[in-house]
């Protein structure tokens, strides 16, 4: 046990620079561009899904949660709604960047993210076409990461809590590892099995930017496959879907969202299964 507690500190003290550089840069880049992001959303019109998926593809914090808002008061269509949930990358970037991942690998999980984004946002404003009044409310942009004190600050918050996250999860893997072996692990989430993908869009769906964290972190110590974890990431939208539960009045629409976003990413992660299977 004292041996499993000390890899998984030594694993996340190794990961805190590189987290807080990645996210400090996150911040500054955010702050500089949150106000003109939205604004192109709000313009977008029915190119909404082409903007909102390259846009939800950076990973602000804050966006996914800004675009539920929107969409609460029906400046945005759902389709646009679909499409930055789906591209939404959350905690994923900041930690392959610290695992030393290959960007070309990176640069290619979001370019699979931000097709299946626009196709699927294109998609559902072409099937579901709605006339609905604009109900702008009084809503707050900023619950998610408080980035109002500051990007130093909420630099370090995000750093520190992504830390205590990950030693969690890695704490309860090594155990894992150690008691149970990684084959044993790897059943429990359906790898190598049809269902993976059905399981990882589940834990994607956690109203928290911790989702992505354990949906990557899974993936790095091979306990999902490659198509599980696109599943996972794609419905890993952050806290959007808790907002749009608070801010959307509409309870059954919010639930048709949620159904939306878990069938998206499962049949996603499916034929990407299948992909590597026959090639």
């Amino acid at each position: 046990m004292i041996d499993v507690i000390m890899d998984t500190l030594l694993d996340a003290v190794k990961l805190i620079p590189f987290l807080f550089i990645t996210f400090l840069l996150m911040e500054f880049f955010e702050h500089k561009t949150t106000n003109k992001n939205k604004n192109a959303i709000k313009k977008a019109g029915r190119f909404g899904p082409f903007i909102g998926s390259l846009l939800g593809a950076f990973p602000q914090c804050g966006f996914s949660a800004a675009a539920t808002n929107l969409y609460a008061t029906r400046i945005i269509s759902l389709g646009t709604l679909i499409s930055i949930y789906l591209s939404t990358s959350d905690e994923m970037l900041p930690i392959f960047l610290s695992e030393n991942v290959e960007i070309s690998f990176i640069i290619k999980i979001l370019l699979i993210k931000i097709a299946i984004g626009m196709f699927f946002g294109f998609l559902i404003d072409l099937l579901i076409r709605r006339k609905e009044e604009t109900q702008v409310g009084d809503f707050c942009h900023n619950e998610h990461c408080h980035c109002e004190h500051g990007i130093i600050k909420s630099a370090i918050k995000h750093t520190i809590s992504i830390v205590l996250f990950i030693i969690v999860i890695e704490f309860f893997l090594n155990i894992g590892f150690s008691y149970l072996g990684e084959d044993n692990i790897s059943k429990l989430f359906f790898k190598d099995s049809f269902f993976g993908p059905f399981v990882s869009s589940l834990i994607g769906l956690i109203p928290n930017c911790g989702a992505s964290v354990v949906i990557t972190e899974l993936y790095l110590n091979n306990v999902i496959t490659y198509s599980s974890m696109i599943s996972g990431l794609l419905t890993g939208s952050g806290v959007g879907l808790l907002i749009l539960f608070k801010t959307n009045k509409n309870k059954k629409d919010c639930l048709k969202i949620l159904g939306l976003v878990y069938i998206i990413g499962v049949i996603s992660g499916l034929i990407i299964q299948l992909i590597n299977y026959l090639f």
